[in-house]
């Protein structure tokens, strides 16, 4: 098993394991029409416009799993409106006009590409590195997504990251309990909207990621 900076060879890995952890952290295959729309939104932008700061393991000579982020949110919502969601708003149409309880997995993924959901401006000012962390289901439960996480907390810091939160549905437990392990703490941003987002936090200036 190794950690290596992404290529993009590795980019349908990516929207494999983003579609195969799409569901609370299991597979979401059967809930979509078009398997590259969790990919969309919370891997290969990453990987393709920040390179720099993807990573992926690869076991046995596939991937799979990645560790994928920015150190400005900010920066970054700006150049996905510049550089990312306009040529997938041409793909897929804006379900705007139908109830959100009717929309199917696809259609709540493309009202997101159409109306992104913006990080706090709270959280993005005290925090404003963020990352996605997703591991294939057989490398779950090794620490292998704890390396992937060392690696990554060293190359943001080494690119001047101070602090850094993350985006977690507060029902998947398992990745809750994941970054508490590693020193996230849960903050609720007077300026979030209701829903399902935990939004979690933690500084870099300690040498141990966990």
């Amino acid at each position: 098993m190794i950690i290596r900076l992404f290529e993009p060879r590795d980019i349908d890995a990516l929207y494999a394991i983003s579609l195969a952890t799409g569901h609370l952290g299991r597979d979401a295959a059967h809930l979509y029409e078009d398997p590259r729309m969790m990919g969309h939104i919370y891997a290969a932008p990453y990987a393709l416009l920040q390179p720099c700061l993807a990573l992926v393991v690869e076991d046995e000579g596939e991937v799979g799993g990645f560790a994928v982020g920015v150190l400005d949110t900010t920066a970054w919502e700006n150049r996905l409106e510049r550089e990312w969601w306009p040529k997938l708003r041409k793909l897929y149409p804006d379900p705007i006009d139908i109830e959100p309880q009717l929309r199917s997995f696809d259609q709540k993924r493309a009202f997101m590409i159409h109306h992104p959901t913006l990080a706090p401006a709270s959280i993005k000012g005290a925090y404003p590195a963020h990352l996605h962390l997703n591991l294939a289901p057989g490398l779950q439960g090794r620490g292998i997504g704890s390396l992937l996480f060392a690696a990554w907390f060293d190359l943001a810091r080494n690119r001047g990251a101070e602090a850094l939160h993350i985006a977690v549905n507060r029902e998947n437990s398992e990745a809750v309990r994941f970054w508490r392990k590693h020193v996230f703490l849960p903050v609720t941003p007077v300026d979030a909207r209701e829903g399902r987002t935990q939004w979690m936090m933690r500084g870099l200036g300690s040498r141990n990621p966990g």
